[in-house]
């Protein structure tokens, strides 16, 4: 069979629909619809039609229906925060979850949370996963065990230096219990700050509070492991100031006690071959203070809600699995998935009918992990939700002065809407121009940022 011809990389099937599309008549409004989505590589198709009407005359203000629009569908953003998936989207929702960690940390005053909270004892801990057995790294000294010096990219970094020997099932138990060990963790240290402050549980929540946003990343011998931002607040939240006797170091000593006490372990039972298992967290305890901008520190505000946005798009995918559910053991081998990946998978499966209700096999291509990759407690800063209402405000308030609206009370205006669900995704040809939107929107947020840091840059040197 003769493969088709390709240009620049792009098969002839595939360049002649992107020709179609380009040529189409409708071509402008698809292109500036891929734009209002951010270059989105699954956009979401709807159907149907909106009417905004003068409650007290009746009057027709606006009508709009997709009746008029490309293909007779309004095209919308998917929404999905992995950047395997949908990079576009990934952007955005990196985006909401910096300014959700950077609010909590440097204040926010649009949401009322106040700089002050600046002065609040926080730090940032890394905990992580127990050893499983030696695997290939690059130690301080520079020369694994193996007796090789591993390059940053060599794909034996992470895996087992004896296969046989490694402990897989501990391992996706390990990831599989990680939200529950993470939750326990989080009542034991309220409890190791209430010992150090001389007081009971009762009495701690009267004078202050905890707060937290965490990210859980997977390292790459396929272990979860949760860098978390923990703070000290009064009872109120950010706006109250935290107790006299809160002190960084004071929370450091309680996180570390915390991590390494008994009640903060999960005990999974013996099943078939399987042995009983303590989960719990492992040795490498990482806590940092956080530092305000310009404080002369590393670990800066700004240097923390980065990375934490950071691996909030990412997931086990990094470690060479599939980023969607597993039909078969068989897509491994399409998909080439690496061996010491393909072995955490296969463990899931085993495990799965000792341990059914832990549904490992459901959660194989997370190599066990079934909890939430980025959470945060009540009170520690915005929410997602309402980041999210605030650009969907924005973009209300853009249409309504598009449309010569602007003026009207929001109590004063009917409007009837009716949407259904049409599909989703592109054609091979659309899918290649809605990529290179991408690459465009891309280069211009990078030209922008990079023309804000030349001007602040010169800012700083005038002064």
């Amino acid at each position: 069979m003769t493969q088709p011809a390709s240009i620049a990389g792009v098969d002839s099937i595939t360049l002649g629909d992107a020709l179609r599309v380009a040529g189409s008549a409708d071509f402008a409004r698809w292109e500036d619809q891929i734009r209002r989505t951010g270059g989105c590589s699954n956009p979401i198709h709807l159907t149907g039609w909106t009417l905004t009407k003068d409650r007290t005359t009746g009057e027709t203000l606006h009508h709009y229906s997709t009746e008029k629009e490309p293909g007779g569908r309004l095209r919308i953003a998917c929404g999905n925060r992995r950047a395997s998936r949908c990079p576009s989207c990934a952007y955005t929702y990196a985006g909401d979850t910096y300014h959700l960690i950077r609010a909590g940390l440097a204040g926010d005053d649009r949401r009322d949370i106040p700089v002050t909270v600046r002065d609040h004892p926080r730090v940032f801990a890394t905990l992580t996963a127990p050893s499983f057995g030696p695997v290939h790294n690059r130690p301080d000294s520079g020369r694994c065990r193996c007796g090789t010096r591993h390059s940053d990219d060599d794909p034996a970094l992470g895996t087992p230096l004896d296969p046989d020997s490694y402990d897989y099932a501990g391992a996706v138990l390990f990831n599989n219990h990680a939200g529950q060990l993470w939750q326990r963790f989080t009542v034991r240290l309220r409890r190791e700050i209430a010992s150090r402050a001389g007081l009971t549980q009762r009495e701690l929540r009267e004078v202050c509070r905890i707060s937290f946003g965490k990210v859980a990343e997977f390292q790459k011998r396929g272990a979860i492991h949760f860098h978390a931002v923990v703070r000290i607040d009064g009872p109120g939240g950010p706006e109250d100031a935290p107790p006299y006797w809160a002190r960084t170091q004071l929370l450091d000593d309680a996180i570390r006690a915390a991590a390494v006490h008994a009640y903060t372990t999960i005990t999974v039972p013996a099943a078939g071959d399987e042995p009983t298992r303590t989960i719990r967290w492992g040795t490498q305890l990482d806590i940092r203070p956080i530092k305000a901008l310009g404080a002369g520190e590393e670990l800066t505000e700004q240097a923390v809600a980065a990375y934490v946005a950071k691996y909030a798009t990412k997931a086990a995918e990094t470690t060479g699995t599939l980023d969607r559910r597993i039909g078969e053991l068989a897509e491994l081998d399409r998909h080439e998935v690496p061996d010491h990946t393909r072995c955490l998978i296969r463990a899931c499966r085993d495990l799965n009918a000792l341990y059914p209700d832990r549904r490992l096999w459901a959660w194989a291509h997370m190599l066990g992990f079934r909890g939430h990759f980025s959470t945060k407690s009540r009170r520690y800063s915005v929410t997602l939700g309402a980041l999210r209402k605030t650009r969907a405000d924005y973009r209300a308030a853009e249409q309504a002065a598009a449309l010569g609206l602007e003026y009207l009370e929001p109590d004063t205006v009917l409007v009837l809407a009716d949407w259904q669900f049409a599909g989703h995704g592109h054609s091979p040809g659309e899918s290649l121009l809605a990529s290179t939107i991408a690459r465009d929107l891309q280069l211009n947020r990078e030209t922008a940022r990079e023309a804000l840091h030349d001007l602040r840059a010169q800012e700083g040197a005038s002064r």
